[in-house]
């Protein structure tokens, strides 16, 4: 019966850190660049910028993740305040403009075309 109560509550500690837990949450900072694609480049280069001043980030910020002891990261429960996670979740939204932006080319001139004759 002793073992049935602790096993029991091992099993409440760790469904209780389900959908809480720290590696969980900030893998949900990853966002796809896919959906700036169809947003111009002028507004997705002010939009980024407006969102890495608002939070006092680098216009070339990324998701960081924690690295917790021996797999321990799905039962580590998030101990991030709000601001931080929000910044963690902007940084994310800053990545993937980054890669629309960069594979989109924007904020780069056009190249120049030379007309010339041949010869």
């Amino acid at each position: 019966m002793r073992w049935n109560v602790m096993i029991l509550a091992s099993c409440l500690v760790t469904t209780g850190c389900v959908g809480n837990s720290a590696s969980e949450r900030q893998d949900a900072n990853v966002e796809s660049s896919l959906q700036y694609d169809s947003v111009p480049c002028d507004q997705l280069l002010s939009r980024r910028n407006g969102l890495a001043q608002q939070y006092s980030l680098p216009t070339t910020a990324k998701p960081t993740f924690s690295n917790p002891a021996m797999g321990f990261g799905p039962f580590t429960p998030d101990m991030r305040s709000k601001a931080q996670r929000d910044s963690d979740k902007a940084s994310g939204e800053i990545d993937a403009m980054n890669r629309s932006i960069d594979r989109r080319d924007c904020g780069k001139p056009d190249k120049q075309k030379k007309f010339a004759l041949p010869g």
